[in-house]
């Protein structure tokens, strides 16, 4: 690896499974320490066995190794530490960038990925009329309003500390949105909404602290193979016009997305802010 992140201090929300993992996986092998945030430290169980959708986002797997051990064992003991939160309460998400600045002396990469998409849980297809007030709520709660917080407080802590001296920029954030925030598909209007919110959060973030040398993008990933997307997966039609969709061979993996995620915290991302970036095999292209 090039050291990309060399001495960087991260913040990962939604760390415990999925591109949340897979980014601090990422961010570690590059040199940074990471502040691993979730509401749970084990990985989330992946499918439901009475529906064969993906599982409820609080059923978790018992067994296996956080990702906070695996990056100890991996790459030192102090390279990481956990940190439970509730990203829709503000003390909470106050509390874990003070938490990781306690422990390692300061704030340079807010990555927002926690996120979750109740409609993938669900039996059938359900269009905004069918869809419940409670799974709406929920969902800008934890994808929209969570980001929202995640830039606050990292915002808040940026401003405080001095830029490095070894690089001319004060922080970087990175959201995870989705090219469902940029484009619609079906039987996902909360989803939507949401990401579609943290695209232009994203845009206008960027614009606000430009000047403090704060860069602020966001990831768009196409169709990954994780635990959301179960009901594609287990759905051989589905899964195939899927795949389809995705010129660059098919339902994409969360290193791809991570690696673009080490990209927009590097110093590599210079002269870069206010994007929303597919990272989508081509999925856009169609």
């Amino acid at each position: 690896m090039s050291r990309r992140l060399e001495g960087k201090i991260a913040v990962v929300t939604g760390s415990a499974s999925g591109l949340g993992q897979a980014i601090a996986l990422a961010y570690a092998s590059e040199g940074a320490r990471i502040c691993c945030v979730d509401l749970y430290a084990a990985p989330r169980n992946k499918i439901n066995a009475s529906t064969g959708k993906a599982d409820d986002f609080n059923n978790r797997v018992n067994s296996g190794i956080s990702t906070t051990d695996l990056l100890s064992q991996t790459y030192g003991s102090d390279t990481a530490i956990f940190v439970k939160a509730d990203i829709t309460r503000p003390a909470d998400v106050e509390a874990a960038v003070e938490a990781c600045v306690r422990h390692f002396g300061r704030l340079d990469i807010m990555v927002n990925n926690a996120g979750i998409s109740v409609e993938s849980t669900h039996p059938k297809v359900l269009r905004a009329h069918e869809t419940s007030e409670d799974d709406y709520d929920r969902t800008m709660a934890i994808n929209a309003k969570g980001v929202f917080l995640g830039c606050k407080y990292a915002l808040a802590q940026m401003l405080r500390q001095d830029m490095r001296e070894s690089v001319k920029d004060r922080g970087w954030i990175v959201n995870t949105a989705s090219v469902q925030g940029l484009v619609a598909y079906y039987g996902t209007p909360s989803y939507c909404a949401a990401k579609g919110a943290v695209v232009q959060l994203t845009k206008q973030v960027a614009l606000d602290y430009a000047r403090d040398r704060i860069h602020c993008n966001a990831l768009c990933p196409g169709f990954l193979k994780t635990t959301m997307t179960q009901n594609l997966q287990s759905d051989p039609a589905l899964l195939a016009e899927t795949d389809k969709a995705h010129p660059f061979g098919g339902m994409g993996s969360v290193e791809d997305v991570a690696r673009a995620a080490v990209f927009l915290a590097s110093d590599d991302a210079r002269w870069v802010t206010g994007v929303p970036l597919p990272v989508d095999g081509g999925y856009l292209t169609l």
